[in-house]
């Protein structure tokens, strides 16, 4: 099982992951981590402690800084703030529309690299010379992003921590309005917007879950079935994995909880199909009504009119409620047709059997 420790090479910096080795740092304790340019001190934040995973390409710690590593650190740091000053004072005199965010200093190659920011291409040939011939040493300037413009300089967020490219992010992912559009956040910049002026980070963080969330519940405006009744979603609420939804009793408002509410109407009646007719594409029943068990109701279902009822009563189909609009459209004009069917009165048809004695239609007798 390994041993991990964590650093920073400045006060609420960055921290990062080392392996102890056979050193046992305490947390404010000076160690030496191996770098590109040589061993660097740092700060010891976490104490060695074991991890269960298997975390391997950690840098190993090169040892416990001596009293010359942690002089020559402090050498390091002063010379950085002369260099900073410096930087500041020769872009005022070359006005040069630049804004220094950081210096480093690499003591064995006598040679400082400056971070600045800038708008847009900066010419600063001439800022170098003046550079070298007053620190006299190498430099190199380096133009950063807003993004990690942030990250070196640090700060604290909206939220009140300290900022997440400053700490734990190793990477910036692509961030959308789209997704602040999703979680029903404010579109103001002021709101969303981090420290660099950029969208925040966080936003990425909980968007997954309101995809899931969003794929797997009814959508706003869905007809729904809640234990308190049936209603209409009209909202959702994504931390409490509930939905708000309006019910048609007397138009209350519920919240109920993601997994006690059913589908939209369409998949309620496919999962929970009982007896009764269905309603068909043409707005007609598609199975035989109850009533034409009864035999006193034959005529109903046969669709002939009974003695003594009105033509609204016999036109009126015995179906299901239909659960929209365009199924009820369909009902009414297929009921409407059926009226005017029953309304029409047939034509009599002649019943009247012929004479046996051959009468002729005037009356008279034939010749026998």
């Amino acid at each position: 099982m390994p041993m991990m420790c964590a650093v920073t090479f400045s006060p609420r910096g960055r921290l990062y992951y080392a392996d102890p080795g056979p050193h046992s740092p305490k947390v404010g304790d000076k160690v030496l981590i191996p770098t590109d340019a040589g061993p660097e001190v740092a700060e010891c934040m976490w104490a060695p402690q074991w991890v269960s995973d298997d975390i391997g390409g950690l840098p190993v710690l090169a040892g416990m800084a001596q009293q010359a590593d942690i002089e020559r650190y402090a050498v390091s740091r002063r010379r950085r703030a002369t260099a900073r000053v410096a930087a500041k004072r020769l872009i005022r005199e070359h006005e040069l529309p630049m804004k220094v965010v950081g210096v480093d200093y690499v003591q064995a190659d006598n040679m400082f690299t400056i971070y600045f920011t800038a708008d847009h291409r900066v010419d600063f040939r001439a800022l170098v010379r003046d550079l070298a011939r007053t620190l006299g040493a190498r430099i190199d300037l380096r133009q950063l992003s807003a993004r990690d413009s942030a990250r070196i300089q640090g700060g604290i967020g909206s939220c009140g921590r300290d900022l997440c490219c400053a700490t734990f992010l190793t990477d910036f992912e692509p961030v959308s309005i789209r997704m602040a559009k999703d979680q029903d956040l404010p579109l103001n910049p002021m709101k969303i917007s981090g420290a660099c002026g950029r969208l925040m980070c966080c936003l990425r963080y909980e968007h997954p879950l309101y995809e899931q969330f969003k794929a797997e519940t009814p959508a706003v405006g869905a007809r729904v079935s809640t234990p308190d009744g049936d209603g209409r979603v009209v909202s959702h609420d994504v931390p409490r994995d509930q939905v708000v939804v309006r019910l048609d009793a007397g138009g209350g408002r519920c919240a109920c909880s993601r997994a006690s509410v059913c589908g939209s109407r369409k998949e309620y009646d496919a999962t929970h199909s009982g007896p009764g007719p269905a309603i068909g594409e043409s707005g007609r029943t598609t199975g035989r009504s109850e009533h034409a068990s009864d035999p006193d109701d034959s005529t109903v279902a046969t669709g002939m009119a009974r003695p003594g009822t009105s033509a609204l009563d016999r036109a009126a189909p015995q179906t299901a409620a239909p659960d929209n609009a365009r199924a009820r459209r369909r009902l009414r004009r297929q009921t409407s047709r059926d009226q005017g069917a029953t309304l029409t009165h047939p034509r009599e048809e002649d019943t009247s059997e012929p004479d046996p004695g051959g009468q002729d239609p005037d009356g008279q007798g034939s010749k026998r």
